[in-house]
């Protein structure tokens, strides 16, 4: 069927009540659609069932008898009013009479309204006179857009053009109060993704470089100049030709998606869900292969999606500077090529962007113009136009251009806007053939949320930020790097340590490679270039050891202080860690990784002091940590007979791993018990929280005789009520006791800041520990993302010493994991001493250090059954994926 019989099959129907053969046109509608897709051009389809909608409405009318009355006009606006329809979008419908309609007209378009819904046709409709809705159209910028494009679908030809003149009457809205009515609405909507196109579930629609802004585009210039055809708007000048074509190329693409996306999705759906992606990507032609087919749908949408930006960006200028009447303040010679025009730096000539030279001249000039707050539009347009022109030939192969590089890259200035200007516009992807492989390349994870360019732009601009005078938040990484003789190298390998992301191997290994060819061709000393490969070889290292191992532990400490090696390495890996941790995801830095990473950065730097005696660097620590605990614990007037009892029943392990504020509070509460809670009830359990003792987040300590699934039993209820371990001390004492000391933060990684939330932890983990048995219920649901993620279950064993064995986990976060591993402890007769819990987007990252009954490392058998154990608990889980 096509769409001319589908129009046919319409008109054959003779009779309003024919309801159940109207539905069936309307459901072969959607049948058509769907099987023309992988064949048909996409705007013929978008068009195509509009033109379809056109004919049924048409007939639709005249079958309801509304064609008998004169004062009526039914009109299609919005997207619908520009002729175009994507499966399952809304049909938004304008009933408009010159008067308020009798009685009888009323109830005729209230059934006819009732039969569209009937059929199965999403409408959204308003029945308004041309005087109320030339009221709405001036109070409201929605509804005058929706009516820009408005066209006559059937009725009184003479009440549409009354009312389509009325709305369009400078004296509703100008076209400069129309312009920035548009200009804001787009920043605030962009506002509502956090400024960018780079979402893991990107709304197709509304996403900043997507749909809507194209439509921004032709909204205020058809308001301007009266043309509602994009080629007529080429003749005033608007946009070229060229531009023209990118445009509906752009728009093409987004509409194949959005049209194949309603189609998987059944319904009006614009946000690209992870439910959604692999079969759209497929759909689309990607392949079968989700995966691999999701990354390269996405590397081809973000590629359009920065296209859209660019002529947003450089349109919507162009109409306020030059269509408006913009009369320019200020103006300022820069030099014979540029100046400034209010700010924005603009070309003096048609051409100044002759050769790629010409473009890392203009980024020196934009570097040392302290006065730029942006690029006009012939700037933006010559330097679009000229990334074109030079396609074929990467910038780094030419001398001149490489030597201009290294002279951009020595500039500090040059990090604050000309680098922007760098990525945003495409220069350094035309420059360097790596940096062009990772454009746009998104990774199918709830770790990364941007692409593999813009985490890196994100990268840098956060060193940058450490040169700031209003940098107050990382003073140890200001200190640093205003310390440097040479911040390119810092910078340079900022650039490179995700650049070989995507190929085959490991991208740090191999990014060290690409990074010393750059070096080499670039002229960069040789110790200065191992250097460089060295922060890009282990660009991860620091983040690994402080959240996977432990940290307190001094055979851990003198490995990593060994492959640093020295103070100038520890500072730069601990600033590029910092600046790519938080370039990762907005939401993965919180004061637990800091303050984790802080640690690991004294513990080895006073190391480094000691000449590797990590066992020394220690050592100072308990014997510092004793004494200022114990001069806080004289304060507060604590029985110093009870404080010298209790910690000798501690490990000097426990002196190391705790702050003295942490001790002091720790003792005091335990001492306290031991004078109240613990003497009424001995087998009572204590529980506390605070949330000031540790810096990271909200400390939870427990103590009392020790249980079977203690452990098991807190971490579900925690996890039930939205919270998540991080850091997991267990110990029990040689008489008994168990001493745990609990780090927890918010699943979104922010602290517990309400006290009311903090005692209702405490209670919640008190009431469960006086229950019967060792279960707790906890019904939290895995959510809609973590379902379509795949995630294998891995578990690693190695040595911790003659008394312990390390447990490296690796499988999906989904709810009442901790709680399985911990009874999966306790069924093998394993006890834990230690747990780092990291959760990297959907995947749970821990580590746990155990040792069996009699304070041993596990055998292999007791190791092979633990495994066993721990696969056949998470099983029980929904969703787990077991390899």
């Amino acid at each position: 069927m096509n769409l001319q019989q589908l129009i046919d099959q319409i008109e054959d129907i003779d009779s309003i009540s024919d309801v159940a053969s109207i539905k069936q046109c309307i459901n072969d509608s959607y049948t058509w659609l769907s099987n023309s897709f992988e064949r048909v051009a996409v705007n013929q389809l978008v068009t195509g069932r509009a033109t379809f909608v056109d004919a049924t409405l048409s007939h639709l009318w005249e079958l309801a008898g509304l064609d008998q009355y004169d004062d009526i006009a039914l009109c299609a606006v919005g997207g619908y009013g520009r002729g175009h329809l994507q499966p399952y979008s809304d049909v938004d419908l304008l009933f408009v009479s010159q008067k308020y309609l009798p009685p009888s007209v009323q109830e005729k378009v209230s059934q006819f309204v009732t039969l569209l819904w009937d059929i199965k046709l999403d409408i959204g409709q308003s029945v308004r006179t041309i005087k109320e809705t030339v009221k709405l159209a001036k109070d409201d910028i929605s509804i005058a857009t929706n009516l820009v494009e408005s066209r006559l679908l059937c009725g009184n030809e003479r009440v549409f053009d009354a009312m389509w003149e009325a709305v369009n009457n400078k004296q509703v809205w100008t076209s400069r109060a129309f312009f920035k009515a548009k200009y804001d609405e787009q920043i605030a909507r962009h506002a509502k993704f956090h400024g960018t196109a780079y979402n893991l579930e990107p709304n197709i629609k509304e996403n900043p470089g997507c749909l809507r802004d194209i439509q921004t585009i032709g909204w205020v210039a058809k308001k301007h100049f009266k043309e509602y055809d994009g080629w007529n708007l080429v003749g005033h000048g608007y946009f070229t030709e060229q531009e023209h074509s990118e445009l509906i190329s752009c728009r093409m693409h987004l509409w194949r998606m959005r049209f194949a996306l309603h189609l998987v999705a059944g319904r009006s759906e614009n946000r690209l869900l992870f439910d959604y992606q692999a079969d759209v990507a497929e759909l689309l032609g990607y392949g079968t292969e989700s995966k691999p087919a999701v990354e390269q749908m996405m590397r081809d949408f973000f590629r359009v999606v920065r296209q859209v930006s660019e002529l947003n960006s450089m349109l919507l200028k162009r109409f306020r500077y030059e269509l408006l009447d913009h009369n320019v303040s200020q103006t300022q010679q820069v030099n014979e090529k540029f100046c400034l025009l209010d700010g924005m730096i603009s070309p003096r000539a048609d051409d100044v962007f002759g050769s790629p030279e010409d473009i890392l001249d203009f980024l020196d000039t934009v570097a040392n113009t302290s006065d730029v707050d942006g690029l006009d539009t012939d700037c933006i347009r010559q330097l679009r136009n000229a990334r074109r022109n030079f396609i074929g030939q990467y910038f780094v192969e030419r001398q001149s251009c490489r030597t201009r590089m290294m002279k951009l890259l020595k500039q500090p200035h040059f990090y604050d806007f000309a680098w922007d200007i760098m990525h945003k516009y495409g220069i350094l992807q035309s420059y360097l053939p790596e940096w062009d492989a990772i454009v746009g390349m998104m990774q199918f994870d709830l770790f990364h949320a941007y692409t593999v360019d813009e985490h890196t732009h994100r990268l840098v601009k956060n060193v940058n930020r450490y040169y700031s005078k209003d940098n107050t938040e990382f003073p140890r990484c200001k200190r640093i790097v205003r310390n440097l003789d040479k911040p390119e190298l810092l910078y340079i390998a900022a650039i490179f340590h995700d650049i070989a992301k995507g190929r085959n191997g490991d991208h740090s290994l191999l990014g060290a490679v690409d990074v010393l060819k750059f070096c080499e061709t670039h002229e960069i000393a040789k110790v200065d270039s191992q250097l460089i490969s060295w922060l890009v070889e282990n660009h991860l290292l620091m983040s690994v050891v402080a959240q996977r191992r432990d940290i307190y532990d001094h055979e851990v400490i003198n490995e990593f202080a060994t492959a640093v090696r020295t103070h100038k390495h520890l500072e730069l890996l601990y600033a590029l860690t910092l600046a790519d941790i938080r370039a990762t995801n907005d939401n993965l830095w919180n004061d637990w990784k800091a303050s984790l990473l802080k640690e690991l950065y004294l513990m080895t730097k006073k190391a480094l002091d000691n000449g590797l005696q990590c066992r020394d660097t220690l050592n100072d620590r308990i014997d510092l940590h004793r004494e200022t605990a114990a001069k806080q614990l004289r304060a507060t007037n604590v029985d110093e007979h009870a404080v010298a009892t209790l910690w000798e029943r501690l490990e000097e392990d426990y002196f190391i791993r705790f702050s003295p504020e942490q001790i002091a509070w720790h003792t005091q509460q335990i001492i306290q018990a031991q004078h109240g809670l613990l003497k009424a009830n001995p087998d009572a359990i204590l529980v506390r929280a605070s949330d000031d003792s540790a810096k990271g987040g909200t400390e939870i300590l427990i103590y009392g005789k020790d249980r079977k699934a203690l452990f098991a039993q807190v971490a579900s209820v925690l996890d039930s009520r939205n919270c998540s371990i991080h850091d997991a001390h267990i110990t029990v004492t040689a008489d008994g006791y168990v001493f745990d000391s609990l780090i927890v933060l918010e699943n979104d990684g922010t602290r517990l800041t309400a006290e009311s939330r903090i005692r209702n932890l405490e209670k919640a983990i008190t009431e469960q520990l006086l229950k019967p048995g060792r279960a707790h219920s906890n019904n939290r649901k895995i959510s809609r993302q973590m379902r379509q993620l795949d995630v294998p279950t891995k578990i690693r064993f190695f040595g911790a010493g003659e008394d312990a064995t390390l447990v490296e986990l690796e499988a999906l976060d989904a709810p009442g994991i901790l709680a399985k591993i911990g009874h999966a402890f306790v069924d093998c007769g394993v006890v834990l001493k230690l747990a780092k819990i990291a959760t990297i987007g959907e995947r749970a990252e821990d580590i746990f250090i155990v040792c069996n009954d009699e304070g041993e490392a596990l055998s292999p058998e007791q190791q092979i059954k633990l495994k066993k154990r721990i696969l056949f608990k998470l099983d029980q889980l929904e969703d787990i994926n077991i390899t």
